[in-house]
């Protein structure tokens, strides 16, 4: 009775080890489909694809880096989640940040999905990608606010 009640509970531990494997799989295929490389997105842009570029970056990330990839909008995360609509929804739309693995852009794309925004995507390895590609980048020289208050 004991070792049936233990093999049990091993093939139980497997089962939902086996789970969080399929579902952790899955979501990373997911986020695959909803991401872009810096050199795809390049090409994009090099051949006048209408896509709309989002910086989703926090502003204190701005201050550290004020490079931005040239005729992207920058937009607070802050905004984005208080206004999905600032981004449209019939358009291509490419959301970028610089944090360690994307974090905000795919939280954003992630967002952006859970409200039918499907044709949005994030930049995998963020703005980092895009330079060490050596792809161009200008100076972001609009004024922004902080927003440290919670």
């Amino acid at each position: 009775m004991v070792l049936a009640l233990s093999i049990i509970g091993v093939v139980a531990l497997i089962a939902l080890f086996l789970a969080l494997c399929i579902k952790a799989f899955r979501e990373r295929r997911e986020l695959e489909r909803h991401s872009i490389t810096a050199e795809s997105l390049h090409a994009m842009l090099a051949a006048n694809q209408p896509v709309l570029l989002y910086d989703v970056r926090q502003p204190l990330d701005l201050l550290t880096d004020s490079d931005i990839i040239p005729g992207a909008q920058r937009i607070s995360p802050r905004d984005i989640v208080e206004n999905p609509s600032l981004i449209p929804k019939d358009k291509d739309a490419v959301v970028y940040c610089t944090c360690p693995s994307d974090k905000t852009s795919k939280a954003i794309s992630q967002r952006a999905k859970a409200l039918h925004f499907l044709r949005v995507r994030f930049l995998k390895g963020g703005l980092a990608a895009w330079k060490r590609e050596g792809y161009p980048v200008e100076r972001y020289k609009e004024s922004f606010h902080l927003d440290t208050a919670t």
